[in-house]
């Protein structure tokens, strides 16, 4: 039994039984007065009449006329004139007067009033005595009435303590029950402190918790401080602070084979020509500065494009690969226009080459850079400042009113599947089964992977319909072979007002198949939609199903987002993990993280594992699970 339901309790037995005294005693006084009253008004028109009838020197006639006229002024029972033997001389009796009070309140509480008795003498012999009964049931009507009216006026005051009560309890319960949303609110691994109550035994339990709360949200902070420097020793350039190549490269990897990443966008290289000559002319310190300056403004036109992944790919060459943009020219225009503009203002000869060239989902990645660095070495061939294009390469080049015609269609007759990647854990066992979604653009077409209809359907506005559908086809293979799944949901769709009802709903028609339910959306998109997701938690957490973030690692370091969100799991991207086994900086990040994200009760799990030995690191840092092409190789027996 709950606290406040014992207060309750033993509230409402204080009262009851006061109440009850209260009443049982205003009655027995009651009652007790009246049955006094009476016997005392027996008693003495017992006196005077006894008195009469001595008077009346044993004259039968006489005292029987005195006793009937005695009878007939009054409320009386029975007047009754008896022998010195106990033989009734004279006698007047009447019935008992109906009363108003119920049968078993005069049964239990009526009054029964002693009878009056007195000697009748005359002179000094004994006639008898005379014995006087007062009629009782107006008596019992008046005890009954007034025990109504103090029935009614303790009831009064029985809801008026009630009221009150009520009020005091609510004072009690708001401290109590802020308490215990915020110990949910640890379990929902989310961090909340409260305003301290008045009562001093409450303060202090909640001073305590909120001292609890701040500092285990100070232990999740020096814990996320410390993996955010794990993550730029292993993933950022000391000088600029800009991406390492290992890292840059491994993103380059995940976006060109990425199942829901981008259909196409543009790799820019940009060079600063002849870095040594710089050195020995403006000294290490200025050129180290110069550079500094150079990565701030790549940055800058990065972020004017809409972002992307920047790099420092040695000690001249600089790289930002760019998602979804239309136009190769324009961002390699502008970075160039950024870097001229700075380098002008620095004393001797500086220069920089900008090459470009287009990418598309599925390239080979070494293909890419080939022609990155052709293009690289054509416009340094031409001169300072130059800027060399190549937009060659293949793709869906389809109109916008195409594009959102062919997903109409895929959504109205449902041509889409979800394909299965196993996710195990240490043991090898599947965890769920990682299930992005593929759609059938043509009647008879191939299924085409996300990564090319996906930009077209943010475009369009069409995610939330497409990430229903995805979510739709999940329940019910979950409900053929009990098999837990995860599916993709675009940030865009979070977006949509109606989209979480709708999949709420979806997921109450569905009760046994929502624990196996895992939804995970992006790391860039859900930390950017901090509210949405909090939402979405809150009408999914109650069936079951679980939410998370994929593609996670560089923005992890965020406590207070993690911490907000209520998250049940992170995957850790596959260029966050690509290389452990030969980069022990990198593995010492992971295993911080790990421990970090556990720490808060997060499952940890990477994505897109290749090498067996990299396997073998992350199993060693602590993750709860890998999926990719090493769990095929190593782990038959899980797929």
């Amino acid at each position: 039994m709950s606290l406040i339901r014992q207060v309750w309790l033993l509230l409402v037995l204080t009262l009851s039984l006061a109440f009850a005294g209260a009443l049982g005693i205003t009655v027995q006084s009651a009652r007790g007065y009246l049955e006094a009253q009476l016997g005392l008004k027996n008693n003495d028109v017992a006196q005077s009449l006894a008195l009469t009838l001595s008077q009346q020197r044993a004259d039968t006639t006489a005292m029987e006329l005195m006793i009937a006229s005695q009878f007939d002024t009054g409320n009386y029972e029975l007047i009754s004139l008896r022998s010195p033997s106990g033989g009734v001389l004279l006698e007047r009796r009447a019935q008992r007067a109906a009363t108003t009070a119920p049968a078993w309140f005069v049964s239990w509480l009526g009054v029964e009033p002693s009878a009056g008795v007195a000697l009748v003498s005359d002179g000094w012999k004994q006639i008898g005595r005379v014995e006087v009964r007062s009629q009782s049931s107006f008596v019992n009507d008046q005890l009954w009435q007034g025990t109504l009216r103090t029935l009614a006026v303790l009831s009064l005051l029985a809801l008026g303590a009630g009221a009150v009560a009520t009020v005091g309890v609510r004072r009690i319960r708001a401290p109590l029950d802020q308490a215990v949303q915020q110990a949910d609110a640890i379990t929902e691994r989310r961090f909340v402190t409260v305003s301290e109550p008045s009562v001093p035994e409450l303060r202090n339990v909640t001073r305590a918790m909120n001292a609890m709360v701040a500092r285990l949200k100070s232990m999740f902070d020096e814990q996320a401080a410390q993996v955010e420097q794990l993550r730029r020793q292993a993933h950022c350039d000391a000088l600029t602070g800009l991406s390492n190549r290992a890292y840059f490269m491994g993103r380059l990897r995940v976006l060109l084979g990425s199942e829901d990443g981008s259909a196409a966008g543009a790799l820019i290289l940009m060079r600063i020509v002849d870095l040594q000559g710089l050195n020995r002319r403006l000294g290490h310190p200025a050129t180290d500065h110069l550079l500094q300056e150079a990565a701030a403004a790549v940055l800058e036109s990065v972020r004017r494009t809409g972002g992307g992944e920047v790099g420092r790919l040695n000690g001249s060459d600089f790289a930002m690969v760019l998602p979804d943009v239309e136009s190769l020219r324009d961002p390699a225009l502008d970075v160039s226009a950024r870097l001229r503009n700075l380098l002008k203002t620095h004393e001797g000869e500086v220069n920089i080459v900008i090459g470009a060239v287009r990418w598309w989902h599925g390239a080979p990645i070494s293909s890419l850079l080939a022609a990155a660095d052709q293009a690289l070495a054509k416009a340094e061939a031409r001169g300072p400042f130059a800027v060399e294009l190549d937009d060659a390469g293949e793709g869906l080049i389809l109109g916008e009113d195409t594009w959102r015609q062919h997903l109409q269609e895929a959504l109205v007759e449902r041509r889409g599947e979800l394909v299965e990647f196993a996710l195990v854990n240490a043991m090898g066992a599947v965890v769920h089964q990682e299930c992005p979604l593929r759609l059938r653009l043509e009647p008879e077409g191939p299924l085409v992977p996300a990564a090319q209809w996906l930009p077209m359907a943010r475009r369009t506005q069409m995610t939330a319909r497409i990430d229903e559908m995805a979510v739709e086809l999940a329940l019910k293979a979950i409900a053929m072979d009990g098999r837990a799944r995860a599916v993709n949901l675009s940030p865009g769709s979070l977006s949509d007002s109606s989209f979480v009802y709708h999949l709420r709903e979806m997921v109450r028609a569905a009760p046994a198949q929502a624990p196996g339910l895992w939804l995970e959306v992006a790391e860039a998109g859900a930390l950017t939609h901090l509210e949405e997701m909090r939402e979405l938690v809150e009408h999914l957490r109650p069936s079951g199903a679980r939410v998370g973030l994929e593609h996670a690692g560089e923005r992890l370091s965020e406590s207070r987002a993690l911490l907000d969100a209520g998250l049940d799991f992170i995957k850790l991207d596959a260029s966050t993990t690509e290389g452990l086994a030969s980069d022990r900086a990198r593995a010492q990040h992971i295993e911080g993280m790990t421990r970090m994200l556990h720490g808060i009760g997060l499952s940890v799990f990477a994505e897109g594992v290749i090498d067996t030995l990299d396997a073998q690191v992350l199993w060693e840092c602590g993750v709860d699970g890998i999926t990719g092409p090493v769990v095929q190789h190593l782990l038959p027996s899980a797929r």
